[in-house]
Order: structure tokens, then C-alpha cells, then sequence
């Protein structure tokens, strides 16, 4: 148990002492987890999730069904994984995207599938850009079934307005799988499309995206 591990050993402590690159995976995640079973250290615990997924990296990708199912992971410690899991994301996301040049669809993909994971509904999001193509912000602004009375150009463009934003991408999922774009969809995105010539803030794309990659407006002759 973790009383029976020298003050000086017991991973907050060691932590305080020789700097949180000094510990290992598994102190780390010990920290997180606070502590173990009757029968299990919180050091053994972390080291048994660790070896579960295969590495602390796995863990980013793990639900929460699956956490629970390991000995001495109840729901309580599985939400504060899941939630170290959505932090590191979206740190991670945020050290990349801002340093980023959005001035093609494969890397506006690749900065934001994972976003979309796991979703069972649509999600609508604009990505609102400065003049050299930078993200200046991600807004989620609709969710559900997409179409022109669900998406509100006004709601699009006021955000942009507020942003001073020079560019809009816009990004959507199909939950089903299939990248074709709806009747809807391309309504909506030629909409939108004339809408941002008009003010002066184009949309430069639309992508739909799926776990199997994405459909893009701007490759595909819409702009």
C-alpha cells in the first residue's frame, strides 16, 4: 500500500522534490488516480492501466466503458482520466493549431478530426482565421441535423465580425460514415459561400469529416 512506501519514494512527494520530468508514467498517473484498492497500491493500479491500453500514450483514445472495466478503476477515477485525457488535446491542439498556416484542406483535417470522434450527432464548427491563414479561434455553433434553418448565417458571421476575422472554414461530421455531401449540405454551403462574398469574409471551405477521412468543398470545384 502507499503508507508502506518510504515518504520520500511516494510519487506528490517525489514530484516536489525532483520535478515532474523526473517521474515515470506511472507516478505521474498515480498522482492523478490518488489512490488504489485494499489489495492494490494507487502505483500498481496506474502501472496495470498503463500496461492495459499498452502505453500512457493509448490513453487519449480510451473510453469510458473500457476504464471501468479494469480492477479498481470506478467511474469516479475514469471521468478524471477521461478528463487528463481531453486536457492534454486540447493543450496539444492549442500549442499546434495557433503556429499554424490553414491554407489547405489535408492539414484543416488533420488539426481537427479529433474533435469529431465519437460523436452521434452532427456538430457544426467554424474555424476563424486572420489574414495569413492562422486560426484566431475555434467556435462550436450548431449541433443536430444540419440545414438552412438550423445553420443561421447571422450566427457565422457575427462571430467573425467579433473576431475580426478575415476568412471562415467551416467543418461538420456525418456520423453515419459517408462523406458525400447532402442536398443540404451543399444548399447550405453555397449559401454561405455567397453570403461571406458579400461581406467581405469568404468562406474558403467546408469540410465534412468522418473516421475515414473528409470531404472538401474548395478540392471538389465549390468555393
Amino acid at each position: 500500500m502507499i503508507k508502506e512506501i518510504p515518504i520520500s519514494e511516494r510519487p506528490r512527494e517525489k514530484l516536489i522534490k525532483y520535478g515532474r520530468e523526473n517521474l515515470t508514467d506511472a507516478e505521474l498517473l498515480a498522482i492523478v488516480l490518488k489512490t488504489g484498492t485494499k489489495n492494490c497500491s494507487v502505483n500498481d493500479l496506474a502501472v496495470n492501466v498503463i500496461k492495459e491500453f499498452g502505453g500512457i500514450e493509448n490513453l487519449k483514445n480510451v473510453s469510458l466503458n473500457r476504464l471501468v472495466r479494469i480492477k479498481g478503476i470506478g467511474t469516479a477515477k475514469a471521468t478524471e482520466l477521461l478528463v487528463l485525457s481531453e486536457l492534454a488535446k486540447r493543450m496539444n491542439r492549442k500549442s499546434i493549431v495557433n503556429k499554424t498556416i490553414y491554407n489547405n484542406p489535408s492539414i484543416i483535417y488533420e488539426h481537427n478530426k479529433d474533435i469529431f470522434e465519437d460523436l452521434r450527432q452532427e456538430y457544426f464548427y467554424c474555424l476563424y482565421l486572420n489574414s495569413k491563414k492562422e486560426l484566431i479561434e475555434r467556435k462550436l455553433l450548431f449541433m443536430g441535423t444540419l440545414n438552412k434553418s438550423v445553420v443561421h448565417p447571422r450566427e457565422i458571421f457575427k462571430e467573425a465580425y467579433r473576431l475580426s476575422a478575415s476568412s471562415i472554414v467551416c467543418l461538420h461530421n456525418h456520423p453515419s460514415g459517408d462523406l458525400s455531401p447532402s442536398i443540404e449540405d451543399i444548399e447550405l454551403t453555397r449559401s454561405l459561400i455567397k453570403i461571406g462574398k458579400i461581406n467581405g469574409i469568404p468562406i474558403v471551405d467546408h469540410l465534412i469529416i468522418t473516421d475515414e477521412g473528409y470531404y472538401s468543398f474548395y478540392e471538389n470545384g465549390e468555393r
